[in-house]
């Protein structure tokens, strides 16, 4: 199980603006300023995002590497995946693929996929099936 991410953005100011915006829709609400220079040597100034006393989606300055990550989000519900998705584009996304079943994986797994301002390939996902067993 991943504890945390750093995504290296190529402007942090706008990456926030633009997280700020969609990750909400996830139920991801908290946000956390870390001042790198307070901590080892070298470490970067990271800007974080979280829900529920964790803090697990942190945004780092540099050269960005798009084709190097893409981050899945956890969503509850197909609704919740549309609403990220159109929050995503409103925002400034662009469009990797729009909500729907991914059939070439499960028919149940419904996702939708964009690029955020750097071009990270961000997948909003319900996979109804896992949270079928949170219930049980």
């Amino acid at each position: 199980m991943l504890d945390h991410i750093f995504l290296t953005v190529s402007d942090v100011a706008r990456s926030i603006v633009f997280y700020e915006r969609v990750l909400p829709s996830l139920g991801i609400i908290a946000r956390h300023d870390y001042n790198g220079g307070q901590g080892p040597a070298g470490h970067p100034d990271l800007k974080g995002f979280g829900a529920k006393g964790r803090m697990f989606f942190w945004l780092r300055q540099g050269a960005a590497a798009p084709g190097a990550v893409h981050v899945g989000f956890v969503a509850d519900s197909k609704a919740i995946v549309n609403a990220a998705h159109a929050e995503a584009l409103a925002a400034g996304a662009s469009e990797i693929h729009p909500p729907g079943p991914q059939l070439h994986y499960d028919p149940r797994y419904y996702a939708a996929q964009v690029r955020d301002p750097d071009g990270y390939s961000l997948e909003f996902v319900f996979k109804s099936w896992q949270h079928e067993e949170l219930m049980q």
